[in-house]
């Protein structure tokens, strides 16, 4: 009788275990990585730290902080365009998720809202707290203990100072009064770029990330809409300014940012070619590797689309009395790939408070 060969079975060799190395969910090139950041203002020796509190007050006693160069004395219970004098105004403290995702991580950004503003956007998303100046007084001492009790909630990534233009020198004051106080996160100056060279100094060395929008790019446009024709020069300069000191935006290797430049353009309707001009602008005179939010959440707010004053009848501001559109939106980041910037921010999936 035939008797078949016995099968020959051959177990694989044993294999180790299989090692999973968690991935990044934001791709980020090597160039724009960091390795134990350290915050700016840690690096500040007491010479600089003196001469900066000094600086500060002399701002204070001359204010020049805001292209309007009010030159009031806030020391003196002067106020200016911004109507705010030698303590800060501010609105709301807490962990905050409405940023950029790579600034708010996972925990949020430890923002301070401060009242009051520079500027007077007829579109303004936040004109409650811009316009209306509601909030309670705080001393540059008392914010310093704000940033720091922020910090030790343990789960924020950065102190966000959010409108900060107009409160500068209290604001440098208060980053370096919470040093001794253990502040060792990064600050995050979030403004609308209406900032004037002297305040850029003051900051600089304090801040780590400039979170900067730019709004518009003619100065008829921003005559109407923003009360300030100098506002496109303005942004222009200060942009250039917050570039040269912090450089394009880098980030740890969790994704979160540590220090950088990041530029926000909110898209209005009617406006599409300005939020062109202002992605070439970026790309020629700033930098191709600068990191863009092209947002598109606009929508009709504050003095759009109440009734017009006097006898004429109609809507104010009716040209952006309505959403954008995606077409307009997609028009604008169009326009900023083809300048040549590629570094874009992505949808955030979380907004509001904690």
């Amino acid at each position: 009788m035939f008797r078949s060969s016995p099968r020959i079975i051959r177990h694989p060799p044993l294999l180790q275990p299989r090692v999973t190395i968690p991935r990044r969910s934001a791709h980020i090139p090597s160039a724009f990585l960091l390795d134990n950041y350290i915050p700016r203002y840690q690096l500040l020796t007491d010479a600089q730290i003196s001469r900066k509190k000094d600086q500060a007050i002399e701002h204070l006693r001359k204010c020049n902080i805001c292209p309007r160069m009010c030159n009031v004395n806030r020391l003196a219970g002067e106020t200016g365009y911004c109507m705010v004098g030698e303590k800060v105004k501010v609105s709301t403290i807490a962990p905050h998720f409405g940023e950029e995702p790579c600034i708010q991580g996972t925990y949020g950004s430890g923002s301070v809202f401060f009242s009051g503003c520079s500027l007077r956007c007829s579109f303004c998303q936040n004109h409650e707290i811009s316009h209306q100046r509601a909030g309670f007084d705080l001393s540059p001492e008392e914010l310093a203990d704000w940033f720091v009790k922020l910090q030790n909630l343990g789960n924020v990534h950065n102190i966000n100072a959010v409108t900060p233009e107009h409160v500068v020198p209290q604001v440098a004051l208060a980053i370096l009064a919470a040093i001794p106080m253990g502040l060792r996160i990064p600050i995050v100056y979030n403004t609308s770029s209406y900032d004037s060279p002297e305040a850029l100094s003051l900051m600089d060395g304090l801040v780590d990330i400039y979170l900067a929008d730019f709004k518009l790019s003619s100065s008829v446009s921003s005559k109407r809409l923003l009360k300030a024709d100098d506002y496109p020069e303005t942004a222009k300069e200060s942009i250039k300014i917050m570039h040269k000191q912090v450089g394009d935006l880098k980030f740890n290797f969790d994704g979160i940012a540590q220090t950088g430049l990041l530029v926000r353009h909110l898209v209005m309707p009617t406006y599409i070619e300005e939020g062109k001009e202002i992605m070439r602008y970026l790309a020629e005179n700033v930098s191709k590797d600068t990191y863009v939010n092209v947002m598109e959440q606009y929508r009709p707010t504050a003095h759009v689309g109440k009734a017009n004053r006097g006898k004429s009848g109609g809507t104010r501001y009716s040209e952006i009395n309505r959403p954008v559109t995606d077409p307009e939106v997609d028009a604008v980041k169009l326009a900023a790939r083809e300048a040549g910037l590629w570094r874009f921010v992505e949808d955030s999936p979380h907004e509001g408070f904690r």
